[in-house]
């Protein structure tokens, strides 16, 4: 299996940047993608980005531009740079470990509040 854990997301002033880091464990070698996602209040959960081992990227419309995703595969970390944070960024963010088999894992989720 593999466990997630996130670092604390926080309140940042829009404008702001916020670092977020997400450390696999456990059959790390099984996983592919390392993404983030996030859900706000009444919405479903959307994609943020991904980064597949080889270092392939993909990233929402909403982010693009503004967050940066990064992976680092030794110390099997994913991370998310964000910059030029707005309200609507707020949400709880997910970190997301797919495996070669298409399996799902996800991270207990951390909130990011972005203040006006």
């Amino acid at each position: 299996q593999v466990q997630l854990v996130e670092s604390e997301g926080g309140l940042v002033q829009a404008g702001g940047s916020l670092r977020l880091s997400c450390a696999a464990s456990g059959r790390t070698f099984i996983i592919d993608t390392l993404g983030w996602y996030r859900q706000s209040p009444g919405k479903q959960r959307e994609l943020g980005a991904t980064i597949t081992r080889g270092g392939r990227i993909n990233y929402a419309d909403a982010v693009k531009g503004r967050f940066t995703i990064s992976r680092d595969n030794a110390k099997n970390t994913v991370y998310l740079q964000m910059t030029s944070l707005n309200v609507e960024d707020t949400a709880v963010y997910y970190c997301n470990a797919r495996t070669y088999g298409g399996s799902d894992y996800w991270g207990q989720g951390t909130q990011v509040t972005v203040s006006s």
